[in-house]
């Protein structure tokens, strides 16, 4: 097996970190809990001896003092212990005594510092000690005991260690209870980053349906509700972009077909070269150049690569100016144009774009508007922007294709086509000038049987 390339997952890692930091705690916490006991029951030992000590010499005290010497204690260890007992056993003595006697080893010497009782061997210097004194302050002798700096009866030792042994036996169950529960921990956690690497892998290979569950409601949870939305995104722009691309071999495939065939009815001889022949074939001709025109308008405002070159100007002027270019066109198609503006509407924005915005919209009323009708174009400027609204006659259009006129190369053929209708992409080029003026452009019906399209423009101070 190549180590070197062996990997280890995140569910490993979280799980080897979690458990990591638990043993660490574990440990510590029993080391923290072994030095305290031992401590603590050595001071208690100490504690115990010194109060032993204090008791025994005020019960010495007493002896001397009816024996008038220490003829009666010299090598008498049992009358030592028999005090000692009886003052353990004695509730009157006002002593708490600990059980099981003393821990350490004590001697009891005279006034002349000769050892009267006692182990054999030098009494230790550093050892505690209590004065015997008698009623008259007479100090008559000493009691010494050994200082407890380690256990040494065989049952504290044997206590000692069972408690070690119980404490390392807690910690290993609780391991082991720490690894399960940060085993499914851990699985529980990633579980929802696995779904989302499952669902970018598949992204990624071009999968745009996937979708994740996001049932939660922390910060994966809401990573999961943005990815099905960019994964939602990307499906549509690419159903988009398979769209674009069979609307555009469509749109180029007829003008193309019919200058195929004229110019082969001209080269077999079929038709003669009038004008025309070269008349039709000049309009296919401006048809292909319509439609490659709009489709580079489109795409440059797609990536933003159109040129705004923005400043304060006035809507008024730009709107009189386009309408009286399309007057003839209107009066030629026996269409009425009304306007109805603002004295002034100061906005800032491009020109050109906003004069080619106007000219969109109403190039579409002229295609789709019915003999005898008309448009009527409305203005309100206000504190917070303008609001352009441009409204025709019939024929209007189902609620279906009112959500679906801003769309590239969509025209409502049904009802709202002419044989000289535009290449559908006016209206989508119109959504992105807007768009970039930080505005908004709606459709819907209109009370005289067409469509009303309204241009929401914010004026913001620069």
């Amino acid at each position: 097996m190549n180590f070197a390339r062996l990997r280890i997952g995140i569910t490993a890692k979280l799980f080897a970190a979690i458990l990591s930091t638990c043993m660490l705690v574990l440990i510590t916490m029993h080391w923290g809990v072994r030095l305290s006991f031992e401590h603590g029951f050595i001071d208690y030992i100490e504690r115990g001896n010194e109060q032993r000590l204090n008791l025994l010499s005020d019960a010495l005290a007493d002896q001397y003092e009816q024996h008038g010497s220490w003829t009666f204690l010299r090598n008498n260890n049992r009358l030592v212990f028999n005090i000692l007992r009886s003052l353990e056993q004695n509730p009157e003595s006002g002593s708490q005594l600990p059980p099981h006697g003393w821990r350490t080893q004590f001697w009891i010497i005279d006034q002349d510092y000769r050892v009267m009782i006692g182990p054999r061997g030098p009494v230790p210097p550093e050892g505690t000690r209590r004065p015997i004194t008698t009623s008259n302050d007479k100090v008559v002798g000493w009691v010494i005991g050994s200082s407890a700096e380690g256990l040494t009866r065989i049952a504290d030792i044997n206590f000692d260690r069972q408690q070690n042994r119980t404490s390392w036996m807690i910690v290993g169950l609780t391991m082991l209870l720490a690894a399960l529960v940060t085993w499914l921990m851990s699985r529980g956690l990633l579980a929802p980053v696995k779904r989302l690497v499952k669902g970018t892998h598949q992204l990624a290979a071009g999968d745009f349906t996937t979708r994740v569950a996001s049932g939660n409601r922390d910060e994966l949870g809401r990573l999961a509700q943005d990815f099905n939305r960019l994964a939602s995104t990307l499906e549509k722009n690419e159903r988009m972009r398979r769209a674009f691309m069979a609307d555009i071999s469509h749109e180029l495939r007829t003008p193309l077909a019919i200058l195929r065939g004229e110019l082969e009815a001209l080269q077999d001889g079929v038709r003669r070269l009038t004008p025309e022949s070269i008349a039709s074939l000049q309009g296919e001709v401006a048809t292909l150049t319509k439609l490659v025109d709009d489709v580079h308008q489109l795409s440059l405002s797609d990536e933003g690569a159109l040129a705004y070159r923005k400043g304060n100007i006035d809507l008024v002027p730009l709107l009189e100016m386009v309408a009286d270019g399309f007057r003839p066109r209107f009066e030629q198609m026996s269409l009425t144009l009304t306007l109805s503006l603002a004295e002034k509407a100061p906005q800032f924005g491009d020109p050109d774009r906003l004069v080619q915005l106007f000219t969109n919209l109403m190039e579409n009323s002229l295609r789709y508007t019915d003999s005898g009708g008309g448009l009527t174009i409305s203005l309100v400027s206000g504190s917070g922007g303008n609001v352009l609204r441009f409204e025709d006659s019939a024929p209007g259009v189902s609620d279906e294709q009112l959500t679906q006129i801003f769309e590239r190369f969509y025209r409502a053929e049904a009802s709202r086509n002419r044989a000289s209708g535009g290449s559908g992409l006016g209206l989508a080029i119109c959504q992105n000038i807007v768009a970039a003026h930080d505005g908004s452009l709606s459709a819907a019906h209109s009370s005289a049987g067409g469509v009303i399209i309204t241009v929401n423009l914010p004026n913001k101070p620069h």
